[in-house]
């Protein structure tokens, strides 16, 4: 089924946002150096919008007829996103979220395509307001090492 293709796809946005919630969080928690407060705000700025963010996923996936896995074994074995180190410096930290942001953008575009292909006009805003969202967190980031 049509629906079925853009949920699958959109199962993996989904894990990939909320592993990369959760590193942003860690990140913002244990950050540390000349650099602090600004990116102590900027990644609770970044993980705010990540945690609002997995409410409108998962609600579109519920809305196309699908269950929404939730757990961390799923989430974990569906991202690409790899597990924060705390013990790494900022601007390691700060490195590691632009290039996550980027991971999610090639997430959402792929399923831009196949939300595209089967005329889901609903995914299609979603999915294209989210790109704009990661291309500017990347661009902020980046801006910040």
């Amino acid at each position: 089924m049509i629906k079925n293709e853009v949920a699958r796809s959109l199962k993996v946005v989904l894990a990939n946002n909320y592993a990369l919630y959760l590193k942003t969080q860690n990140y913002h928690w244990n950050v540390t150096g000349s650099n602090f407060k600004p990116l102590h705000l900027l990644f609770e700025e970044q993980y705010n919008d990540l945690f609002m963010a997995n409410d409108e996923i998962a609600e579109r996936i519920r809305t196309l007829g699908e269950k929404v896995p939730a757990t961390f074994n799923i989430f974990s074995d569906a991202t690409d996103i790899k597990d924060g180190n705390e013990n790494i410096d900022a601007t390691s930290m700060v490195k590691e979220l632009a290039d996550d942001q980027g991971i999610i953008i090639e997430s959402l575009k792929s399923t831009l395509k196949i939300a595209q292909d089967t005329n889901d006009e609903g995914t299609i805003g979603i999915i294209t307001n989210r790109i704009g969202i990661h291309e500017k967190a990347a661009w902020m980031l980046r801006s910040s090492i």
